[in-house]
Parts: structure tokens; sequence; C-alpha cells
């Protein structure tokens, strides 16, 4: 069985953000964060399992105050550590606090390149403080990957937002469609953008390839509802990673707590170790035997691995039927419904936790 190479810590759900885009949980559970002590013990026994990437993200991770102690431990267990923020925060102190604790690179979301379109999405006056958090991130040496999630919006400023990118001296680009859980699925409407913008999009990619190639590398995730087969999610289901959420629940992929009767394990009343290997949530959907047809007899399978469970869940109500996103599903009419029932309309803005 493979061993997992990634762990995702979202270590809060809290974020001064409001992105209508936001794949966290539209209700968060009403339970407390893991401690330090727990996130500790989390972090060790990831190691001995063998995970290499430690990604910390949230929510913001930045609201934690005990974040350089888990950056410190996570380095002397030997992760590389990635920093995943909205950059909110992250002053020159504590930019130093993290990068003398042994940050390895820093992960930094923008919502658009301009100032006045990026503060509406982010539902909060945000973009200058954006911009002195990827100065100093630069200043002390750390990688440094500018992340900027598409949508109707903002999908035809491409050039710009890469002109931008470059201008921060980012190493990476990494331009990704909406994934349409959790906020984003509410909003869907709204946010999925046009055929049109789509080729659109395709082609200003290859553009700013050409002008920027040579000093910053461009990720470009496509966008899932206008392609013919799905993308192999997560690499397959409880193949590569963990996510721990801020309350300990043990997750294949950030989306799956929504799948209701999976049987999700928790890091406070089991190990990681028996988690990975015995839990029905990550047990569930590894391999293919789960698959029904036309999974099951599709040559695709070994490729996309039948697609994403929790986006068969959230659009059909069961996380075992292929994946609507590929043209081989009987449910692929409700993407093409989803696509044109697409129109602009009022979007609602992620509502945060209260603070713990």
């Amino acid at each position: 069985m493979d061993r997992p190479l990634g762990l995702l810590a979202e270590l809060t759900y809290r974020c001064p953000l409001h992105c209508p885009y936001c794949s966290n949980p539209v209700t968060v559970p009403d339970t407390a964060e893991l401690a330090l002590p727990e996130w500790l013990r989390v972090l060790e026994q990831a190691r001995q399992l063998g995970v290499l990437q430690l990604h910390l993200s949230g929510g913001e991770p930045l609201i934690r105050p005990d974040l350089a102690v888990l950056v410190t431990r996570a380095r002397e267990l030997g992760f590389y550590v990635n920093l995943v923020t909205s950059g909110v925060g992250l002053d020159e102190s504590r930019a130093r606090e993290l990068a003398d604790a042994g940050i390895d690179h820093v992960q930094l979301s923008l919502q658009d390149a301009d100032r006045a379109a990026g503060d509406n999405t982010a539902g909060a006056r945000v973009f200058d403080r954006k911009m002195t958090a990827a100065a100093v991130i630069t200043a002390l040496g750390l990688p440094l990957t500018i992340n900027v999630v598409l949508h109707r919006t903002n999908i035809g400023h491409i050039a710009a937002i890469a002109d931008l990118a470059a201008a921060l001296a980012a190493d990476r680009l990494e331009l990704a469609h909406t994934q349409y859980y959790g906020w984003a699925l509410l909003n869907r409407s709204a946010l999925l953008p046009t055929p049109e913008q789509v080729v659109a999009a395709e082609q200003a990619v290859a553009r700013a390839r050409a002008l920027h190639g040579g000093t910053m590398e461009i990720v470009y995730v496509v966008a899932d509802y206008y392609e013919p087969y799905p993308k192999p999610c997560m690499h397959g289901w409880g193949r590569r990673h963990i996510i721990i959420a801020p309350d300990g629940r043990a997750l294949p992929c950030p989306a799956a707590a929504q799948i209701v009767g999976l049987g999700i394990d928790n890091v406070t009343e089991r190990s990681l170790g028996e988690i990975w290997y015995l839990s029905p949530s990550f047990t569930r959907f590894r391999g293919d035997e789960w698959m029904s047809e036309p999974c099951r007899s599709c040559p695709r399978k070994a490729i996309d691995f039948g697609g994403c469970r929790c986006q068969a869940f959230a659009l059909t109500g069961d996380a075992a039927r292929a994946d609507p996103i590929c043209q081989l599903s009987p449910d692929h009419h409700l993407i093409d419904s989803a696509v044109s029932s697409a129109t602009p309309r009022s979007l609602r803005f992620r509502s945060n936790p209260a603070s713990s």
C-alpha cells in the first residue's frame, strides 16, 4: 500500500477574508481547534508514517500564535514546510520569525491584480497588506508562489495577474479554476466562467508563459466543468495525502467531510497510522473495487481513478457514482445544466466562525 507523501494541516477555519469561492465548509462544526500538543503529536505520527511535505493552511494559519513552534518542530522532524496564507498578518517581524523557525516556502493568495477588484472579492481591504507580505517574503530569500483562484470576474485578468506576480519576484504562479465545494458550490452560478472565457484564458496563459516563463513557472489548473474527463483527484483516494481538519478529523481530501456515512476518524481518538491503513474514510474508495459502470470497465480508471468522490456526492448524493464531470458519466447532464444556467448574480460572501 502507498504511504502518504503530504499532510495538509488545516490549523483553523478562522480567516480575515470572506472569499465567495472558499472551499471551507459553509457550516463549521462547533468544536474546538486542536491544541498545540495535539498538533505536535500529529506531526510526529505523520513523519513516522512517511509523510515528507507539510502544508500549513486554514482558514488563515497566521491566526495561530503557536505557528512558529509548529514550524520549528516540523523542521526538526525533517518535513519540507509550506505555508499557505492570505498574507494578512505577515509583516516583517512575523515573516522573520517563521523564516528563523525554518519555513521552506510560502504560498500567497491573491484575488486579482487590481486593488479594488481584489479587495471586493476578498470582502476586506487587504490588497496592500498582501503586497507587503510578498515583499517581506522575497526579502528574506524565501521561495514564493502566488496562487489565484480563477472565476467569472477575474478570468479575463490573467495577463495583469502574471505581470504582477513577476513584479513581485514570484518563483511560481498557480492559476487554478474554482473548485466547487463549500462556499464555491453555493456561489457556483455566479462564479462559473463562460466557455468563451475559458478558451481566452488558455490563450492568455500561453502568452504569459512565453513572456515570463524564463523567470517564473506558471501552473494552470484547468476548469473541471469544461473538460471531457475528470482530473485524477488527489492522485487517487487515500493514496498520497492526509488532511487534518482544525478539530482533528482526518480526511483523504479537503472536501470529504461532506460525504454522509464515510466513517471519519479523529486524531484525538486514533493514531494517524491506524487511520491511514484502517479507517473507513480512507479505505472506502481506495483502489477500484468500489467502482460501478462506466468506471469499472473504463481504461481511464488507472488515470483518473473515477474522478472526484466529493464532487460525485455533492452533485448526485452518491459518492460511488462516476464523477459527473466525465463525458461518459450518466450524470454528465448535471454539468451541462450548471454551465448553461450560469449567470452573473450577487455572491454570498464567506462568513467566519467566531474566534476561539
